[in-house]
């Protein structure tokens, strides 16, 4: 059966494969897609994406000391447990560098992750954590070091001659580790736990990638350019709930298998386009699963309950293949989804030349973009202290998300801030962490709702309180802020900033939510501000509008560093907490209201009566190119309908409809909308085990 023509008039039947699908489309790129790629670029290197050389040479110079290092670390563990003097010669550790780094997309002041393969009789827990980590701490070059061995990947981090490094270890099932070790091999897993496999798998899967991509210079630039866009758009964090490096490069990657002739400027519309249609929990694949006679757990819906779960499945492409993305929740993906029909828009407009790149990196204007805030601050006794505990809120920081989810039953939208901030006025090491917090659109018929998520913050302080190496002064407190009553450090001059005019807005992202979001740059203005007048004003014998939830341990810091801690809209209490975030009017409220009229709790705490009014509209997208995903046999995975309505309606949504393959795991399918009209079906089926494709192309 025919197949849709390219450019060159040849089919695409004959066209080379890449991933688990044929190509979207073989064109190559047009005079003004070359244009348009030039101007990318030199917009890149005036961003300072790109690394100098002296930099790059400083890294070299940095993983070969580390790797002198882990060799002499093994030997004297060699020794030290009696081993035979050719042992002791043989003995080795090799280094080994992953993501962004050994994908080639690492930009200036970027961290270098690094692994270190040593032989069976050199542990983890002890031998790393313990013997390496002491040995680092005596070492000059070496500052900041963090160990965090309870990590779902165990990794030490520390600055060595200011380059910082993410150090993993794997320790494989040979006396001898050769120095030309091909890690790739299947043979590397015989004979290890889970948590070594998933430190391996951050070079495998490096090497795969790098393998399954078309034109491996078009998905460097490329993904440098995503991973830019994801840090000033707020969504570059896997420990919060988005996605981090490896994710990122896994989208870019499939991206370039559907476009193999598209050079970056073409990528990156083309992500965009690609990933608003995208049908998720539908999985990301690079290539088919493998299994093997191993015994690892494998990505698998069907096996695996908590595959089930996960809401945007992003497969990496070396055994044992997994979910990489298995952080995100429902709202972290609704934040995706929202940034992804941004950028889409503004790509569009770009290709009309209506638009310049440099607006698809404005920085998102996350404390503009609603009216109610979680603001989570941590202290502690020192610097180093308030290292290892910020690492440990943070890590725990998306649990707060998903209780919130789960105990407002979804109504409550959370859209959690990846970046720290802190708080230079205070003599005491402190940082913070921030969410945004909305009503759901259309849950509910009700203009004014109150959440209560005192429970829910007890819970979430609870298990902060289980950190096991908690020291005397580690200390955090959760408050409910709003946006008037943001702390000016977390404003880039130290100040707030004024509402920026409609024009302003319009610069920043013309056709984005940002002006829909933002109070001053949407067509509802007027609007916006005159329910803002008409807000329940809180009576003046409440001076205080925050309400805080504090540890049930007492401040463990000096009397002084109390003292410079508290005061203004800051002060921090550390009575029994609660927090109440209202969409409701308080004063018809009788459960919120006492009998004397004020706000009250059980133990008559001053609660915040605040609107959740800020909402996100979505317009449907018009695109000359239509993508959808489906799922076929593998019902279990439609987790469902949240993920379906986190966005706006996708024009054409009847484009895909579901398969009927008999033996089948798992199918998907993809029919695009052509620039010239043509629509063409593209329908693949993974077979259990044999890993083969069946295709079946329609030219309609």
């Amino acid at each position: 059966m025919l197949g849709p023509e390219t450019p060159n008039g040849s089919s695409t039947l004959n066209v080379k494969k890449y991933g688990i699908t044929k190509p979207i489309s073989v064109a190559e790129p047009t005079d003004a897609d070359s244009q348009r790629n030039l101007e990318l670029e030199r917009f890149l290197v005036a961003s300072g994406l790109y690394a100098s050389e002296e930099e790059d040479a400083k890294r070299k110079d940095v993983i070969g000391q580390l790797d002198q290092i882990v060799k002499a670390w093994v030997k004297h563990l060699t020794r030290k447990r009696g081993y035979t003097d050719q042992m002791l010669e043989d003995a080795n550790a090799v280094i080994f560098t992953f993501g962004s780094y050994r994908l080639g997309a690492h930009g200036p002041g970027a961290d270098v992750d690094a692994l270190c393969v040593g032989p069976s009789y050199v542990n983890r827990e002890e031998d790393f954590f313990i013997v390496l980590h002491d040995k680092l701490a005596e070492m000059e070059e070496v500052t900041e070091l963090q160990p965090i061995p309870d990590a779902h990947v165990p990794v030490m981090k520390f600055k060595f001659q200011g380059i910082s490094i993410d150090l993993l270890y794997a320790s494989i099932s040979l006396l001898v580790v050769p120095e030309d070790i091909d890690i790739s091999d299947m043979s590397v897993l015989y004979n290890v736990d889970e948590q070594t496999v998933r430190s391996l798998n951050g070079c495998r899967v490096a090497d795969q990638i790098l393998k399954h991509v078309p034109n491996v210079e078009h998905f460097r630039t490329t993904l440098r350019c995503m991973k830019f866009w994801a840090k000033r758009r707020g969504v570059y964090s896997n420990v919060t709930g988005y996605l981090g490096g490896v994710n990122w490069a896994l989208l870019v990657a499939r991206v370039c298998q559907f476009y193999p002739n598209a050079i970056p400027s073409m990528l990156v519309s083309r992500f965009f386009r690609v990933y608003t249609q995208w049908r998720w929990p539908n999985p990301v694949m690079l290539c088919p699963i493998e299994e093997d006679e191993l015994g690892f757990l494998v990505w698998d819906p069907r096996k695996n309950p908590r595959d089930r779960s996960h809401h945007m499945p992003i497969i990496t492409p070396a055994y044992p293949c997994m979910n990489s993305s298995y952080n995100v929740s429902i709202s972290t993906l609704r934040v995706m989804m929202e940034q992804f029909q941004c950028g889409n828009r503004i790509c569009e407009e770009i290709e009309l030349n209506k638009a310049q790149w440099s607006v698809l990196f404005e920085p998102y204007l996350f404390f503009e973009a609603y009216k109610n805030y979680l603001q989570v601050d941590m202290v502690a006794a020192d610097a180093d202290d308030l290292l290892a505990w910020k690492g440990w809120v943070e890590s725990r920081f998306r649990q707060l998300t998903l209780k919130i989810e789960r105990d407002t039953d979804g109504m409550l939208q959370c859209h959690p801030n990846p970046n720290e901030y802190v708080d230079s006025s205070k003599q005491c090491p402190n940082s913070a962490f921030f969410m945004g917090l909305r009503k759901k659109e259309g849950g509910s018929g009700q203009e004014r709702q109150q959440f209560d998520i005192r429970g829910t913050v007890d819970e979430f302080r609870e298990e902060i309180s289980m950190y096991m190496f908690w020291k005397p002064g580690m200390d955090i407190y959760v408050s409910h802020v709003r946006r008037k009553q943001l702390p000016n450090f977390v404003f880039p001059d130290g100040h707030k900033r004024s509402r920026p005019s409609r024009h302003l807005n319009e610069q920043a992202g013309k056709g984005c939510e940002d002006d829909k979001m933002s109070p001053s740059g949407s067509s509802g203005k007027h609007r916006k501000r005159k329910s803002e007048h008409e807000m329940v004003e809180v009576k003046p014998d409440k001076t205080e509008k925050r309400a805080y939830i504090c540890p049930q341990r007492k401040l463990t810091t000096s009397p002084e560093t109390s003292a410079n801690w508290s005061g203004g809209t800051s002060q921090i209490s550390v009575t029994a907490g609660v927090c109440y975030v209202t969409t409701g009017d308080a004063n018809n409220n009788p459960e919120a209201r006492s009998s004397s009229g004020h706000l009250a709790s059980e133990k008559d705490i001053k609660v915040a009566d605040v609107p959740l009014g800020e909402t996100v509209d979505h317009e449907s997208i018009t695109l000359n190119e239509q993508i959808s995903m489906h799922m076929c046999n593998l019902p279990v995975v439609r987790n469902g309908s949240e993920s379906a309505k986190l966005v706006g309606p996708i024009s054409k949504p009847e484009l895909c409809s579901p398969c009927e393959v008999p033996n089948i795991e798992i199918a998907e399918t993809c029919k695009i909308e052509l620039n010239d009209d043509e629509i063409v079906d593209l329908g693949f089926w993974l077979h259990g085990g044999c890993g083969d494709c069946i295709f079946q192309e329609t030219a309609k």
